[in-house]
């Protein structure tokens, strides 16, 4: 695997053809090695890029203390197949004068979008950047960030990109709890509150097989935890789906499941 830390060694380096993209911004675990493995299946080349994005970041959230271990990481994405892994610094992507964002609108304004003013720009902006510094085929998300995956599959399809966007399922530890950066943040006993959220989020889900209020449903199951939000929702593609972020000992923590259709 070859690291490379600018733009010209990326155009440089990296084949035009058969590549696939898994963005991330580090502290790599068991569900970005599920976006590696997608991509080896499809793709003649795999790249992951490593960027704590700074603009998506709003006043106050965890930007300085965002967890980074480029040695770890870059262990992590050798043994999962990745070719070539892209560690930009910021002033790479965001050079001085920068002044041009993407704001994908609509989409980025309810839940994620209502409650971290900008971060969607700060995403679709990025995204945007590696699609063109990359030029891959095929770029690979997770289903947990849901919103985020439809935020840039509709600045594809705005934007006429030549990319496949392709969603890869959340991965769960085996309490149940979807796989995180931020997991690390949690106390034990915070850890064991947290299983709440998935918890509900299935109870949602059960309800809405039986007929009943998803919402409601996951509502009730909840215990106790802060809820910052808990809706239904739609994707681009169709798929119906059960969201939520709440928030265990300070820290938030965002999650989904689908109710019908999927996310392809």
């Amino acid at each position: 695997m070859k690291v490379l830390r600018t733009i010209s060694e990326v155009r440089a380096d990296v084949p035009r053809e058969g590549v696939g993209l898994a963005p991330t911004m580090g502290a790599l675990h068991a569900g970005h090695v599920a976006l590696f493995e997608a991509a080896r299946s499809e793709c003649e080349t795999v790249v992951a890029s490593i960027f704590v994005n700074p603009a998506q970041f709003g006043a106050g959230e965890d930007f300085e203390r965002y967890p980074r271990d480029e040695a770890a990481d870059t262990a992590v994405a050798e043994a999962a197949g990745v070719d070539y892994l892209f560690v930009p610094a910021v002033g790479e992507m965001y050079p001085d004068g920068f002044q041009t964002w993407v704001d994908v609108e609509a989409l980025s304004r309810p839940l994620e979008g209502e409650a971290r003013p900008g971060h969607f720009r700060g995403v679709a902006t990025v995204c945007l950047k590696l699609f063109n510094i990359v030029r891959p085929a095929r770029a690979y998300f997770g289903q947990k960030d849901a919103q985020q995956l439809d935020v840039v599959r509709r600045l594809v399809r705005d934007l006429d990109l030549e990319v496949e966007i392709r969603a890869v399922a959340t991965v769960r530890d085996t309490d149940g709890l979807a796989v995180s950066s931020r997991n690390a943040y949690l106390s034990a006993d915070d850890r064991l509150r947290a299983l709440a959220f998935p918890n509900a989020l299935a109870a949602g889900a059960a309800a809405d097989r039986e007929g009943r209020s998803a919402v409601e449903a996951a509502r009730t199951a909840i215990d106790g935890l802060e809820v910052d939000y808990l809706e239904e929702t739609f994707d681009l593609e169709g798929a119906r789906l059960l969201a939520g972020a709440v928030r265990v000992g300070g820290i938030r923590l965002i999650d989904n499941v689908v109710l019908e259709g999927d996310l392809p």
